[in-house]
């Protein structure tokens, strides 16, 4: 069976401003062994989170991915594509540091890690509000603005593997393998989303939803992205799966205790029960196999990996705050609302 060619390679997203204008443009227009020259792009004034810079940055990450339908795969190592996605990467970056502060010199890891370890039974975040009040309705929404990493769930954190050592890569690789199925094609997450996906009635197209979600959803996968694909960040991008692997069991349970409220389908409650059982045991694993290694190995990583949890943080609430906002107001989050 031929596939088509969006299932492997999907098409490009519409310019939402100038920044992504320009690059989708360059991507349209230009043959990357001719292009040589700088790209011009208007930085200076681009809001930092906002939808623009964020589709733009998406668009240049995703050639590490699976690229674009009719996009020559030559625009993934492009220097000057690649000078611009350092200027976007730049602002971006900026932002989250300014937002996360000052990291004291006796602020630890293993600290942050216990914090985090600690959520209260009744809280006001969107998994709280799906399992107390939210409708089906909001919550297949829920599913289109993380559907974007959870149907490439496990990639950006598997760029730091070849950064990494010892115990930490191979404790990190475990926990990699259960994200991709351990061994079984039928189980890997990405896999189990598009189940959960096509159970809601929604599209299971990668990057489906790239033209219809707003740009906290873009924001999240990006930062993964950003951590992974630089050496020097490996400590964030550490810090960073050490946070999504804490947080996950604890927010999977309750989206189980939505989903069993509304009598959602079974594919979309296998997908996070999997999560609540999984990654319960992957936490203990990150903490003292993954983390603990590293920083024992490296300490000078260790305020990174405060950074990369701290980071994390910033970012998720960014979309949190923007479904909060809408679902209160009985607007839809999407830009395009479902039909």
């Amino acid at each position: 069976m031929t596939l088509p060619s969006t299932y492997v390679e999907p098409a490009l997203p519409q310019a939402v401003g100038p920044l992504s204008a320009t690059i989708l443009d360059v991507l349209h227009r230009s043959r990357p062994a001719l292009h040589a020259r700088p790209i011009d792009v208007p930085v200076c004034e681009a809001d930092p989170y906002g939808l623009d810079l964020q589709l733009a940055l998406y668009v240049c990450y995703e050639l590490h991915y699976r690229g674009f339908a009719d996009v020559s795969s030559r625009w993934e190592w492009n220097p000057s594509l690649l000078h611009v996605r350092g200027r976007l990467e730049e602002v971006f970056l900026g932002a989250v540091r300014r937002d996360v502060g000052e990291i004291g010199d006796d602020e630890t890891a293993a600290a942050e890690m216990e914090a985090l370890s600690f959520e209260p039974v009744d809280g006001d975040g969107p998994s709280y509000y799906l399992r107390d009040k939210g409708t089906w309705e909001q919550m297949r929404e829920y599913f289109v603005h993380r559907s974007l990493y959870h149907l490439k769930e496990g990639d950006p954190h598997a760029f730091a593997i070849p950064r990494l050592m010892g115990q930490a890569k191979a404790s990190f690789v475990a926990v990699e393998f259960d994200e991709f199925g351990a061994g079984r094609g039928e189980h890997v997450h990405a896999h189990l989303w598009a189940e959960l996906m096509d159970a809601a009635g929604l599209d299971t197209t990668y990057l489906g939803y790239l033209d219809d979600v707003p740009a906290g959803a873009l924001a999240s996968v990006n930062l993964m992205s950003l951590f992974g694909l630089h050496r020097e960040l490996r400590g964030a991008a550490v810090g960073h799966f050490a946070s999504t692997e804490i947080t996950s069991s604890p927010g999977s349970r309750r989206l189980v205790q939505a989903l069993e409220r509304m009598g959602a389908p079974q594919p979309c409650m296998t997908f996070y029960r999997e999560h609540v059982e999984a990654d319960a045991v992957h936490e203990q694993v990150v903490r003292t196999d993954v983390v603990g290694d590293l920083v024992a190995r490296e300490p000078h990583l260790d305020r990174d990996v405060v950074f990369g949890i701290r980071a994390h943080a910033v970012v998720e609430d960014i979309l949190a705050n923007h479904l909060m906002d809408c679902w209160r107001d009985g607007r839809s989050s999407l830009r395009r609302p479902l039909g």
